[in-house]
């Protein structure tokens, strides 16, 4: 994803493209990313992370071939709808994945685990740039990428975690302080053989799912716009553009692999408070500053700011009820990742009205008003809900 990312200005160009036509292309991106994830949500559940992940990781790797290929607005639509279906799979099914290797750890690891991602994104910036220096096309270079994920998806299959029999993993194996679902919550059959994977989805679970759409919104934005800000508001190389991004992905995966020690030690609400806080401090700095040295530190106080943010979320969901967390974790993730797509869609038709770092401070708002609600994972006195 980090190389779609850092290839956009390229592919934007050779489409014949403004960024208005990429804003709302980006939505196709989206749509396919919201529904992958909410058909992979209930067959994690069932069928466990070691079956659809693979599936997800090949699919994602393969599709990623096709945006440098798009020689149209429309086949680049085409393109992404089936790039965002692939990474949708892939998502959910490593998040619920992930709430499984926690659950055992029986402490927080999903920021860890959210690092690896940034990880990636780092590399990313910096093999794209390389790349780009050295005058090779998107095609070559997201094909490359294509058969190494494709690699590493059949080296990693192996090794996952086999599903987990329902009912077998007690909530208080939770190793955070979120919302839990009350175990007289579930009907008589409670020692039924599956959960049942249509049943309606909690209120609570749908406030983390709001909450995760406001801070993967601001994600969004420096993953398709970071680029396009230094390159066009501030006139950088596209090199030296490249880096925003890197900028950006590099301070998230510093924090996340300190988020999990952070969230232990002083709890979920305080790092989405004051990491929504820093984030809107940082992205403010980058939208006003004249300099590009200055906008690449405010890009990376701004990814340090969101890194422990969303983990936090998907590691309520997960652990809320560990039945179904696939369908939880679908849940949550799937509206957050409307909003990552969805959100830079909104920031390119802003862009016909006001300058593109003006438009910044729409996440600016939105991290603020996510930082004032974060009381929401404070912990909670389990209850019946009605029926």
């Amino acid at each position: 994803m980090g190389m779609w990312i850092v290839h956009i200005p390229s592919i934007e160009q050779r489409v014949g493209i403004d960024h208005a036509v990429l804003g709302w292309l980006l939505l196709l991106l989206g749509a396919g990313a919201f529904v992958g994830m909410q058909l992979v949500g209930p067959l994690a559940d069932r069928f466990g992370a070691r079956t659809v992940v693979p599936l997800g990781a090949a699919l994602c790797s393969v599709a990623l071939v096709l945006p440098g290929l798009a020689a149209h607005a429309w086949t680049l639509g085409a393109a992404l709808l089936l790039l965002g279906l692939g990474n949708g799979c892939l998502d959910v099914g490593m998040n619920a994945h992930a709430v499984q290797v926690e659950r055992g750890y029986r402490r927080p690891v999903m920021s860890a685990f959210h690092a690896t991602y940034s990880i990636g994104g780092v590399l990313a910036s910096l093999v794209g740039a390389r790349t780009l220096t050295l005058d090779w096309s998107p095609a070559a270079t997201l094909t490359s990428v294509a058969a190494l994920g494709l690699l590493v998806t059949a080296l990693a299959a192996p090794a996952l975690l086999p599903a987990t029999a329902p009912g077998t993993s007690p909530q208080a194996d939770s190793p955070v302080n979120s919302l839990r679902k009350a175990p007289s919550s579930t009907p008589s059959g409670a020692t039924a053989p599956t959960p049942h994977p249509r049943r309606t989805t909690p209120r609570h679970i749908w406030i983390l799912a709001t909450l995760a759409l406001l801070i993967m919104l601001c994600e969004g934005v420096a993953n398709d716009w970071s680029v396009l800000h230094l390159r066009t508001v501030l006139d950088a190389p596209a090199a030296a553009a490249a880096l925003a991004y890197g900028a950006f992905a590099t301070a998230m995966t510093l924090g996340r692999l300190l988020a999990d020690r952070v969230a232990a030690r002083v709890g979920p609400v305080a790092v989405l408070r004051y990491g929504a806080g820093t984030a809107a401090a940082g992205l403010t700095v980058a939208a006003l500053s004249p300099w590009v040295p200055l906008a690449l530190t405010g890009w990376a106080v701004f990814g340090a700011g969101l890194s422990g943010c969303v983990p936090q979320l998907f590691s309520a969901a997960g652990h809320f009820d560990p039945d179904n967390a696939g369908a939880n974790v679908s849940r949550v993730a799937g509206l957050g990742y409307l909003g990552m797509l969805a959100g830079p869609a909104v920031i390119g038709p802003l862009t016909h009205a006001v300058p593109l770092n003006l438009t910044l401070f729409l996440p600016v708002a939105l991290c603020l008003v996510a930082a004032t609600t974060s009381g929401i994972l404070h912990p909670r006195p389990t209850t019946t809900p009605h029926a």
